[in-house]
């Protein structure tokens, strides 16, 4: 591991760097089997965690992102970002140039100076090869290549039986084509792997040079190089540092940082922001390229082919399908540059393959709402991205034509409705298209009537609060809220609970659900209950005791997962390690998870 220049140096040649700069480069794919396995890591990191849907946060963390990366003089790989649904505020790098910021740090309200500190730390993760140059586990990506759980920590490929009891309610962001136990392995490793990454990170030493090397990009970029010093006092209020916390035991603690990023602070001066367009567009034409180089090549893990299903090559685990990994390339290229022939090409494929799934069903079956407000998100973007595009002028006559198919559709929606025989797909359909008809009370107390039958709650309160809301005085209205008081005392689900309480139209329903919630928050048995409150209300008047309790959960799992594995039931092990990582990430049960894989595999 290389050590540190001396101090005097490092800011000789930081000065050095800044009164000489060097001509802005964009990035291509140097090396495309290690872009590919950071790519398959992404999109996996998505699929368990989930995408934080933000357009606005999305175009700003863009924005300072690639004005940094444009000062990194880096052209190994292209740099894309994306926010990830997660609560804890934190941010990782993968060695392709993937950059994730969380939920949760967006939500700190940083400045600009702030957020370029993070994101310049991230991207000299990337800079400086750290990814490929941990001597813990090799690399992070043979991880993931080798699917090391497999054979260390369980021997899913043993035994006869090793497929039965992975029938457990996993996580609906997690698109699983079979219930294999080599897929559901490779969401365990990619879960390790970003897990690293947040809890870990790299090492004291790499997260020192991250520091340095990132405040140098920001001043480079414009930034105040004050903002990441001001990061970390601010997440010093916001993590525990105590050495028992996996994060803290490679991380340094935030007062060093403070100190080192002051000290660093004080010899750097922001420098006039430059045009970094030029950049963007060519980071877009790498991917572009990229893209257009591996079309008819399995865009996965390994070097073999593959059917588009996800099949992977021995050895590598199950990859993720081309298509979604295509698809993830265009969204980044599309970030990477959003304005331009090349992006209007993206949307407009996007919408018209959208349109025309929509088109194959039987009118009646057919979701135009969602069609519509597709063609509506993407106009207003073109809109405020390019008022000049002539793509506006196509997309408003499309959704045109789409406005008027529903209006057509609309008699034939009565007459269904009025017959009273029909699915639950149809009312969902019908409220999607018809939001404001005069039967939208109807529509939605019949939904939540057929939600609490089939045991979704949280769908069916949903339902009746908005049967409640949509005509105060309807009969339909007086039933739905007769509805929530019956299921009020009884019900386990804390964010259907947590909504009632918030709402103020009846104090008497918002007690029983107060009372019941009380009750729940710290006894509730599904870890993937506590999860969803969480993730909906991080705000939520019973956070803490929410948050005992999945941790309290998680450890009972992670003492089965010891049973099992002690008996050789790797089955039942693997099932409840992915509900932990799933479902409780940052918990102590988590860390554990990690902490013997690390020991089993040194």
């Amino acid at each position: 591991m290389r050590r540190p220049l001396p101090t005097a140096i490092v800011i000789c040649a930081l000065l050095g760097l800044l009164t000489a700069p060097l001509p802005t480069q964009a990035q291509r794919v140097s090396n495309p089997e290690l872009f590919s396995k950071s790519l398959q890591v992404a999109q996996q990191a998505l699929d368990l965690y989930g995408s934080y849907d933000n357009p606005q946060a999305m175009e700003r963390v863009a924005e300072i992102g690639y004005r940094l990366a444009s000062k990194a003089h880096f052209d190994d790989f292209p740099f894309t970002f994306h926010l990830v649904e997660m609560a804890a505020p934190n941010a990782f790098a993968l060695p392709g140039g993937h950059i994730f910021i969380t939920r949760g740090m967006l939500e700190l309200n940083l400045t600009d100076d702030m957020l370029a500190g993070i994101i310049g730390h991230e991207i000299s993760h990337v800079t400086r090869h750290h990814g490929t140059r941990m001597q813990r586990r090799a690399t992070l990506l043979n991880v993931l290549s080798q699917a090391v759980l497999v054979g260390v920590m369980m021997s899913a490929d043993s035994g006869p039986n090793r497929d039965e009891g992975l029938r457990a309610p996993y996580d609906p962001r997690v698109r699983y084509p079979s219930q294999s136990s080599q897929e559901i392995v490779g969401a365990m490793a990619t879960g390790i792997v970003v897990s690293e990454l947040l809890m870990r990170g790299y090492s004291r030493d790499f997260e020192r040079e991250a520091d340095d090397e990132g405040q140098r990009l920001a001043a480079a970029a414009g930034f105040d190089p004050a903002g990441l010093g001001d990061l970390m006092a601010l997440m010093s209020e916001r993590l525990p540092q105590s050495k028992q916390y996996g994060y803290w035991q490679t991380h340094p603690f935030f007062d060093e940082r403070i100190r080192g990023a002051a000290a660093r602070g004080a010899q750097l001066k922001a420098q006039p922001p430059t045009n970094f367009d030029d950049f963007r567009l060519r980071t877009q034409a790498a991917l572009l390229t990229y893209l257009e180089k591996n079309k008819l090549v399995r865009m996965g893990l390994g070097n073999g082919q593959g059917d588009g299903k996800g099949t992977g090559t021995k050895g590598t685990g199950k990859g993720k399908g081309k298509s979604e990994l295509i698809e993830l390339v265009k969204t980044e290229a599309l970030t990477a540059w959003p304005i331009g022939a090349k992006a209007e090409e993206i949307r407009l494929q996007r919408l018209h393959k959208l349109r025309d799934k929509e088109m194959d069903q039987l009118p009646i079956s057919r979701d135009y709402g969602t069609l519509i407000t597709a063609y509506t998100e993407a106009e207003d973007l073109i809109e405020r991205l390019d008022a000049k595009s002539p793509l506006l002028a196509r997309l408003r006559s499309e959704r045109a034509e789409i406005q008027l198919k529903v209006t057509e559709l609309y008699p034939q929606a009565i007459q269904v409705l009025a017959r009273g025989v029909y699915e639950t797909s149809f009312l969902e359909r019908f409220q999607s298209n018809f939001p404001d008809a005069p039967e939208a009370a109807r529509v939605a107390l019949a939904l939540g009537d057929a939600h609490s039958r089939l045991g979704k709650v949280a769908e069916a309160v949903k339902q009746y609060l908005l049967a409640w809301e949509s005509d105060p005085e309807s009969d339909e209205s007086k039933r739905a809220q007769r509805g929530l008081h019956v299921l009020a005392p009884d019900l386990d689900n804390l964010a259907a609970l947590e909504q009632m309480v918030r709402q103020e139209r009846d104090l008497a329903l918002a007690d029983i659900a107060r009372k019941r919630l009380d009750r729940v928050a710290s006894s509730y048995e599904d870890l993937a209950n506590g999860a969803s409150y969480l993730a909906r209300f991080p705000d939520g008047s019973r956070v803490t005791e929410v948050t005992d309790r999945l941790n309290s959960l998680a450890a009972d799992l992670y003492a089965a997962v010891i049973l099992y594995q002690g008996v050789g039931d790797n089955a039942k092990a693997l099932e409840r390690i992915n509900q932990i990582l799933t479902h409780a990430p940052t918990s102590p049960a988590a860390a554990q998870l990690r902490d013997r894989a690390s020991v089993a595999e040194g």
